[in-house]
């Protein structure tokens, strides 16, 4: 079930999203923290805070989400388990304009998610 939860939610960032010509990439991580700091992050099934001290807490669709997160070479490298599964480490792209982020794994060049900032 939960193999199913992570396609419907790969899938969904497949799906038409606004122009990512008016998403800028952030480049450091005080930028990332101010963007972060205080919000959750949303899309459907998910809710994250991404926490200035490098953890990560929330839920996606009916189980826990939880992991770290450090700032590296300009990306947002994180390790994340989702309802007990390990999902890795990856460094990720991330882009903003204020209200919604997209994160693109493989440094750019892979998946990318789109969240809301609330």
């Amino acid at each position: 079930m939960k193999a199913f939860a992570l396609t419907v939610c790969a899938a969904l960032a497949g799906f038409a999203s606004p122009a990512l010509a008016d998403l800028q990439k952030v480049t450091s991580r005080d930028a990332f923290v101010a963007l972060v700091d205080g919000k959750t992050l949303t899309r459907p099934l998910v809710r994250l805070q991404v926490l200035s001290n490098g953890q990560i807490t929330g839920k996606g669709a009916t189980w826990e989400i939880s992991g770290e997160w450090a700032w590296k070479g300009g990306y947002l490298c994180r390790s994340l388990i989702w309802g007990g599964d390990d999902l890795g480490y990856n460094c990720q792209e991330i882009k903003s304009d204020g209200s919604r982020m997209r994160f693109t794994s493989d440094r750019g060049s892979g998946d990318s998610a789109e969240f809301s900032l609330r």
